[in-house]
């Protein structure tokens, strides 16, 4: 059972527990877990944490100074030095706990390296919760003689024309009126909003963004030396009036938002904010894209920006990583045939063709209708964790933003969730604290929970107690 507890110092080691503690942060400097600028832990809460004194604690800060890794500013605390020197060489203790994440790429490490049944903060669904008879029987067909053409050979640039044609089968069923030659495919959804990036924009464009949002688009965008503009996300959608004043006055090229399962806060547009968005687009002049990752796990009647829009100015992605496996990465794009020559040629020079064979097989998922079916299976069992969950915040005394949907509930724990999220992965517990989401690393008491891995009552209780340590309640 989770203690809360980090791992222990070695007492008695070669090593004074001054350096020991030195280098567990120093290791998670090295690796840019703790990137420039992070807030490391109070003199007396690190202390706290880890078991020792206060004198300890200073005397290990002081070491990660003198090694050119941390600065103090005053009446602030200390912070990650902006301009990291070469790592230096530093005899490694017994053993290093794993390290929260404290910006995207440590958020996608955590992903691949955690134990879902202990990872509230995970993006995705459980394994156990995806159907693996349904991508064997796609496999099976595959191998036999008509996978064999898919097997040999590149493949069209666009994508599969079979999955092609699912796929407008399936906007079809969205409302979306898009041919197979209004479609590309895509190494994942992550890949097709890359492209877009790398085609569709310049450094220095400005681009309004969720806020919170996706802290890997975030970086992308930041990455390519675009201008982020964070528009604040409500229950509704985003403040229109925030976005129509950042429009005017810095002309913005795009605008990128999940309109549906919104990731962190599982928000949906409602008709009323998406039309009034849409007029915003035509009077600023800037084109939308519209990530559906998670629009598997919604009702389809819920309405998309390129529905209404008739994929005039939005770009529509989609993948299936969060309802299929995220072994197969195959996403895509849909827009206008004249923006898509510009968008297969950066595919092009990217890596040739996606993969014809991860394509096919999602055709054969799309084609058997299994897949809607897996979809609405989905859909059913995490209701029935939402209530679960819902009635474990409740019950230990936290509230939500706003009632969960889909995969994502929008959690205020009334603490600083940056410093809860180290004390409880020594726990055993990996979480996504809410400054994962902001734009500016705003702190906060938000997190964001999966509805489908929270479900132990034993990471209730350690939240419930790390909070309550932090407002020195225990």
């Amino acid at each position: 059972m989770p203690t809360g507890t980090p791992a222990p110092l070695q007492r008695g080691a070669s090593q004074p527990l001054a350096g020991q503690l030195a280098e567990r942060y120093a290791q998670r400097i090295r690796e840019r877990l703790l990137p420039p600028g992070a807030r490391l832990p109070s003199v007396r809460d690190c202390a706290r944490q880890h078991g020792v004194s206060p004198h300890t604690v200073v005397a290990a800060y002081d070491q990660l100074q003198a090694a050119g890794l941390l600065e103090a500013r005053r009446q602030r605390g200390f912070f990650v030095r902006e301009a990291m020197p070469a790592p230096r060489t530093v005899s490694a203790p017994a053993a290093t706990p794993r390290q929260a994440p404290v910006d995207a790429t440590a958020l996608i490490r955590g992903m691949f390296e955690a134990d879902a049944a202990r990872s509230p903060g995970l993006g995705t669904l459980p394994a156990d919760w995806l159907d693996p008879a349904l991508l064997q029987s796609a496999l099976r067909r595959l191998n036999g003689a008509e996978g064999l053409a898919v097997q040999v050979s590149y493949g069209d640039p666009s994508g599969d024309l079979r999955l092609r044609e699912a796929l407008s089968q399936r906007l079809a069923d969205l409302g979306i009126h898009a041919g197979p030659d209004h479609i590309l495919t895509t190494h994942g959804a992550t890949h097709a909003l890359d492209l877009i990036i790398r085609t569709q924009l310049q450094p220095g464009d400005a681009v309004l963004v969720d806020d919170p949002g996706w802290a890997v688009m975030f970086a992308r965008l930041s990455q390519a030396g675009i201008r982020l503009l964070p528009v604040p996300r409500g229950a509704r959608g985003p403040d229109l009036d925030t976005l129509a004043a950042l429009a005017a006055a810095h002309q913005p090229r795009a605008y990128l938002t999940v309109s549906v399962l919104h990731n962190p806060t599982g928000h949906s547009l409602d008709l009323a904010t998406a039309h009034r968005l849409l007029r915003l687009a035509d009077a600023h002049d800037f084109f939308i894209v519209e990530d559906d990752s998670y629009g598997f796990l919604a009702p389809e009647h819920q309405p998309r920006l390129a529905t209404l829009d008739g994929m005039q100015r939005v770009t529509y992605v989609g993948g299936f990583s969060k309802v299929l496996t995220p072994a197969w990465r195959v996403g895509f794009l849909a827009t206008q045939p004249q923006r898509l020559r510009a968008l297969t040629d950066t595919k092009l020079l990217d890596g040739l063709t996606s993969s014809p064979v991860l394509e096919r097989a999602v055709a054969l998922c799309l084609e058997q209708g299994r897949l809607r079916r897996h979809a609405q299976r989905l859909r059913e069992r995490l209701a029935v964790a939402r209530q679960r969950v819902s009635a474990l915040a409740t019950a230990h005394g936290f509230r939500w933003a706003s009632p969960p949907d889909g995969l994502f509930g929008w959690l205020d724990t009334g603490v600083d969730t940056e410093r809860l999220a180290q004390p409880l992965l020594d726990a055993g517990w990996l979480t996504a604290p809410g400054a994962l989401f902001s734009a500016t690393r705003r702190p906060g008491s938000l997190m964001r929970i999966n509805i489908a891995t929270s479900r132990d009552a034993g990471f209730w209780r350690a939240l419930r107690a790390a909070a309550d340590r932090q407002q020195g309640r225990l």
